[in-house]
C-alpha cells in the first residue's frame, strides 16, 4: 500500500485529518518564505506525541544546521531543500533520522542522479521551480522519471482528484501532498487531507 505524507502541516485540524485519515507520515516547514512555515516552538508543540512519522522541512541548511532543528522538535526524519541536500541527508541517515532527499524534475528529467543519493535516503521527485524548493501545485511530466531503480516519493502538484492515477502510472514506494489540500495558502482542508490519502491508498 503506498506510502503517504501530508506535508506544510500547520494546524492542529490538519494534523488530526492526517494522523485519522491513515497518513504514514506528516511534514512541518521550518524554512522562510513559505505560507506553511512554522517557528521551531509551533512546530514541535504540533509535533509532540505524534504517533506516524514526523519531518522537517527546511532549506539550504548545513547538516549541523538541520540536525540541531530536528533534536529541538523531536522529529524523526529531516527533508532539506536546496544547498547541502545530500550532505544532510547522508548525516540525517547516519545520526538514526528518516532521510528524504528532493530532487527537482524539469522537461528532461530529475535534475540530480540519484545514484549520488545517499542508499538509505528516499528520493523525493518535486517540478522545479525558479520562485519555491516546492509547494508549487504544478504537476510535472511523470513519464520523465524512466524508471528511477529505487524506492522513490513521488510529489508536485497532487491532490485527491489525480493521486491514484499517479499511483497507478508511476508505481512510486509513496507520495507526498501540501498546496493540492490547501483551501488557502497554509490552510489545509480536513476533507481533502482524508479524501487524498484514500486515493492515494485506493481506500
Amino acid at each position: 500500500m503506498t506510502w503517504v505524507k501530508i506535508c506544510g502541516i500547520t494546524t492542529d485540524e490538519a494534523l488530526d485529518a492526517a494522523i485519522h485519515g491513515g497518513a504514514d507520515a506528516v511534514g512541518f516547514v521550518l524554512a522562510d518564505g513559505s505560507p506553511r512555515t512554522l517557528d521551531v516552538d509551533r512546530a514541535a508543540d504540533l509535533m509532540r506525541a505524534v504517533p506516524i512519522s514526523r519531518f522537517i522541512v527546511t532549506v539550504d541548511l548545513t547538516p549541523a544546521e538541520a540536525l540541531s532543528l530536528a533534536e529541538l522538535t523531536d522529529a524523526d526524519g529531516i527533508q532539506n531543500h536546496g544547498l547541502h541536500a545530500t550532505g544532510v541527508a547522508a548525516e540525517a541517515v547516519d545520526a538514526g533520522y528518516l532521510s528524504l532527499h528532493p530532487v527537482r524534475v524539469g522537461p528532461r528529467g530529475p535534475e540530480v542522479d540519484v545514484r549520488t543519493i545517499p542508499p538509505q535516503s528516499l528520493p523525493l521527485f518535486d517540478s522545479a521551480s525558479s520562485v519555491a524548493h516546492g509547494g508549487t501545485g504544478v504537476v510535472f511530466d511523470w513519464s520523465v522519471l524512466d524508471s528511477p531503480g529505487r524506492p522513490f516519493v513521488l510529489a508536485g502538484g497532487l491532490n485527491p482528484s489525480n493521486v491514484a492515477a499517479a499511483v497507478r502510472e508511476v508505481d512510486p514506494f509513496g507520495v507526498d501532498a501540501s498546496s493540492g489540500l490547501e483551501v488557502a495558502p497554509g490552510i489545509k482542508d480536513p476533507v481533502r487531507i482524508v479524501d487524498f490519502i484514500e486515493g492515494a491508498k485506493g481506500i
